[in-house]
């Protein structure tokens, strides 16, 4: 088993997801650089957050081009799996890995702090080890969360499954208040049709430790590293 997280210029998350991978649930991690085209010796990518590229044209669009993310692509169909996490999550939809795309937060403002929210599919790699309906002490720290799609990719979300986290109160209702940076239908994460990869708005891997305020975050990697294992 064994885990890569893709390097862009701006990531500034690398560390952390390298960090969570290596000793919070012991496995073997590389740093693959954007211009790497080999993928071939990994059986997880994770796309970190950061601002890659600085975000100068939208956030996540430069980094598409990358060599690495045709490898991803290629990765991600012969259905490996691909975590992609705050920028990882925009690199994603500016791919077409996921539907969708990500605006600037409702209220235009960076937003960092912590949220909750609900699991809403607990029968994906990434939370196995999850129960569905369980509230999520997770941080974000973003200024274009606000996920946004068309009504026919939000039926076939729904109809699905694909949405696996939604923003909410502690008690796990969903409402404005609860909606930090105005996505559709409170969405914080969701995967593809195949299950196999999946982006998220919010932090885990700065929730893995109760010295940082939650280890919630723990158990989506947990969830993933099963999945790797099992799937070896």
């Amino acid at each position: 088993m064994k885990f890569g997280v893709i390097v862009f210029p701006g990531s500034n998350c690398d560390h952390d997801a390298y960090h969570v991978v290596s000793k919070h649930i012991g496995q073997p991690v590389d740093f693959i650089w954007h211009k790497e085209t080999d993928l071939s010796g990994y059986d997880a990518i994770l796309i970190p957050g950061g601002f890659s590229y600085g975000d100068y044209l939208r956030a996540g669009a430069l980094a598409s081009f990358s060599p690495v993310m045709s490898a991803v692509k290629d990765f991600a169909a012969s259905g490996k799996f691909v975590f992609g996490i705050c920028n990882g999550f925009q690199i994603l939809c500016e791919t077409g890995l996921l539907p969708g795309a990500l605006m600037r937060n409702e209220n235009l403002h960076f937003v960092c702090k912590h949220v909750n929210i609900r699991t809403e599919n607990a029968s994906t790699p990434y939370t196995s080890e999850i129960e569905s309906g369980r509230v999520l002490s997770i941080p974000i720290a973003h200024a274009e969360g606000n996920y946004v799609c068309d009504q026919a990719t939000m039926n076939s979300l729904e109809e699905n499954g694909q949405i696996v986290f939604r923003y909410c109160d502690e008690n796990g209702e969903l409402s404005s208040e609860a909606n930090p940076n105005g996505a559709l239908s409170n969405i914080a994460g969701i995967c593809n049709q195949n299950r196999n990869v999946l982006g998220m708005m919010p932090h885990p891997e700065r929730a893995c430790e109760e010295l940082l305020g939650s280890n919630d975050g723990r158990d989506i990697f947990r969830s993933l590293a099963k999945a790797v294992a099992a799937a070896g």
